[in-house]
């Protein structure tokens, strides 16, 4: 299906191939994306058991290389730079002065002098002038590459039997949260295995020019396997099943990452980064009032972002983000509540329309993650 998108969105390579496939087009972030190819369903259930094509292309990149290089990233985000070594990547966080957050983010190391992050589609200028403003007491080059780079996600149990044809490097040598630089259909690509769905896979960074050329390659390889292009549909239940949190629901300005379950990112213990006073302050107060949890729901219903959350008839907090769950077959849902009723177990009610839906504080992940350590 084919629908009349504004031309003042960005479209990433891979726009006129989308189209051929039947994708439902719709606006995100400022881009024109495909919701769905076959159907959100469908595409869920193959990268649970088989293995999904992701174009993410809208996604941003920025480069940071110079002698201090790691110092300012230390200074800039709140995760361990130290810890990191050449080919590994990091998940973090950029924070405001305030303890909020400006954006998570992926960190990869070529070298102590050389970074590459991934950011958020809907931020990459924000985050850019942001980098930009804080850099000047550091000796560092910033450079916004995300006009020249595309990314591909390649998920799902069959994903490395999909690629390691296509590649010159051997998949079984590269772990969870590392990447190497190699060819993938003879292109020249950052092969990262990472990823948003909670299962193994690949994300694949590349030239904007070559892209369609490894997306077409990567659908024929994968055809025995199964593989389907997925859209940012079951993107979404994908990652809401794993409680991974998304920029502009479970996060953002005024959630703080403690508030948000994401203090295992912050490091106090590093030495200063922005934000950290007032997170310290936070953490050492003991003046969190909300947490974000998961809900599962006992009886039909989807709970659907900023719909209430009662205890005893009386608002508790409110959904950040909400589906069916087509792996568990029900209704789940992020959603901040009031510290007292956030403990596993506690029952809460969600409204959904005129009626409570009865559900229970349950642990994250809602489903078991498959990813390669």
């Amino acid at each position: 299906m084919i629908q009349n998108i504004t031309t003042d969105l960005k479209a990433t390579p891979l726009l006129d191939l989308h189209k051929e496939l039947g994708a439902r087009l719709v606006p995100f972030a400022g881009w024109t994306m495909p919701i769905h190819f076959l159907g959100v369903l469908a595409e869920h259930t193959c990268v649970r058991e088989k293995v999904g094509l992701f174009d993410v292309s809208h996604m941003g990149e920025i480069e940071i290389e110079g002698e201090d290089a790691k110092n300012f990233l230390q200074f800039l985000l709140s995760n361990n730079i130290d810890k990191m070594s050449d080919g590994s990547a990091l998940y973090s966080l950029m924070c405001y002065d305030n303890g909020g957050v400006v954006d998570d983010l992926l960190v990869y190391r070529f070298s102590s002098t050389h970074y590459f992050l991934c950011v958020n589609a809907s931020n990459s200028a924000k985050d850019y002038e942001w980098i930009v403003r804080h850099s000047s007491p550091f000796n560092v080059n910033i450079k916004n590459t995300s006009s020249k780079t595309a990314q591909l996600a390649l998920q799902g149990p069959e994903a490395k039997n999909v690629l390691q044809p296509l590649c010159d490097i051997s998949l079984d040598d590269l772990s969870y949260y590392n990447f190497r630089e190699g060819k993938v259909s003879n292109v020249e690509s950052i092969i990262s295995r990472t990823g948003y769905t909670g299962e193994d896979g690949f994300e694949l960074y590349l030239s904007t020019k070559k892209v369609s050329q490894v997306f077409l390659s990567l659908m024929e390889e994968g055809c025995p396997f199964g593989i389907q292009p997925v859209g940012l549909g079951a993107r979404d239940t994908l990652r809401i099943e794993m409680g991974y949190p998304l920029y502009g629901n479970e996060i953002g300005d005024k959630p703080t990452p403690l508030e948000a379950g994401l203090g295992w990112v912050v490091k106090f213990d590093k030495g200063e980064f922005i934000g950290r006073l007032s997170l310290l302050e936070q953490k050492e107060q003991g003046t969190l009032r909300r947490k974000l949890v998961g809900v599962k729901l006992f009886s039909r219903g989807v709970p659907r972002s900023h719909y209430q959350v009662l205890k005893n008839g009386e608002s508790v907090g409110e959904i950040t983000s909400g589906t069916f769950s087509p792996t568990l077959n029900t209704g789940i849902g992020l959603c901040y509540v009031s510290k007292e009723y956030s403990d596993v177990g506690n029952q809460l009610d969600v409204k959904i329309r005129d009626r409570l839906v009865t559900g229970e504080v349950v642990k994250l992940p809602f489903v078991p993650t498959n990813v390669k350590k």
